[in-house]
């Protein structure tokens, strides 16, 4: 994946920028009532829905980590349908489809 290829290179390049984005993430993540993986799936609907395919992978993977099944994950992109259409579903549904056959296999 060459997103995740980019992704390392700019984390060795810019350690301090990537460590400020996690923490921005974290940070926010915890300053309200959801749980974190509720919070990744919003996250990933979210992604999903700006068409952002590297972070599709991302926050499926996050969800994962989070307790989220794969059930959860489909459910949360296939709710996308009424509001940003099937055909990005659909994409985002292939996207994250990347991760759990790896995590499958």
């Amino acid at each position: 994946m060459a997103r995740d290829r980019i992704y390392d290179k700019i984390s060795k390049s810019y350690p301090e920028l990537i460590e400020a984005v996690e923490n921005l993430g974290s940070t926010v993540r915890g300053a309200g009532p959801l749980d974190e993986k509720t919070s990744h799936l919003i996250q990933l609907a979210a992604a999903a829905a700006v068409k952002s395919e590297g972070s599709v992978h991302s926050h499926t993977k996050r969800a994962l980590k989070a307790g989220a099944t794969g059930e959860e994950i489909t459910h949360a992109l296939l709710l996308l349908i009424s509001t940003v259409g099937f055909p990005q579903a659909m994409a985002a549904l292939s996207w994250c489809r990347d991760i759990l056959e790896v995590e499958n296999e």
